[in-house]
């Protein structure tokens, strides 16, 4: 009769975890990106010892948000984190997203303005390199090389205004695309609701 109860107990507990994995699961499947963590404190980095409002996010985090987020479209969509529901506090919970919001939306930021300076850079590169190439055609056109003085700077102006001209345009082409897979993931991250299921 023990032998029977502790059969029952134990395939009641398999059961258990078994409807626990099914649950989470279906959690996993039914949003569009969703982690699961085991604390609060897996969404932050362990050297951070400040409260969760000021806290720097984990690099494993962001890492696996990236890696998430590279399938789905821009727009609405949402953050799910799979949590115990033993370790359920609402407060922590509001400040954590906040704490997201605003991460996301102060990086999305930083990361166009960089995109802009490179663009702006580019093309003040590309004019500069069309105006020194343009000086040095009317040198070319009106001195030749008549003197000394004039093929020097003709010599010295040529390759210079060549150098900055497509060296604005590579800032301007490729640097800038660079820039393309963090703004796509910030904004997306930005824009994105986040929630916490418990299990």
């Amino acid at each position: 009769m023990v032998k029977l109860t502790s059969e029952r107990k134990k395939e009641s507990r398999e059961t258990s975890i078994t409807s626990d994995e099914a649950h989470k699961k279906k959690l996993l499947q039914l949003s569009e990106i969703s982690l699961i963590i085991d604390t609060y404190d897996d969404i932050f980095s362990d050297f951070d010892p400040r409260p969760y409002s000021q806290r720097a996010l984990s690099d494993d985090f962001l890492l696996e948000a990236k890696k998430a987020s590279k399938d789905k479209v821009s727009g609405m969509f949402e953050l799910n984190f799979l949590i115990p529901s033993h370790l359920k506090n609402k407060l922590h919970e509001n400040i954590i997203k906040k704490r997201l919001k605003e991460h996301f939306k102060r990086h999305h930021a930083s990361v166009y303005q960089e995109k802009q300076n490179i663009l702006k850079t580019g093309v003040l590169f590309s004019v500069i390199g069309i105006v020194i190439m343009f000086i040095t055609s009317i040198l070319l056109f009106k001195y030749d090389t008549k003197t000394f003085l004039a093929s020097f700077i003709i010599i010295l102006l040529e390759p210079a205004g060549w150098f900055l001209f497509w060296e604005g345009m590579h800032q301007v082409i490729f640097e800038t695309r660079t820039k393309r897979p963090d703004i796509e993931f910030y904004e997306k991250m930005s824009k994105c609701t986040v929630n916490f299921i418990h299990y």
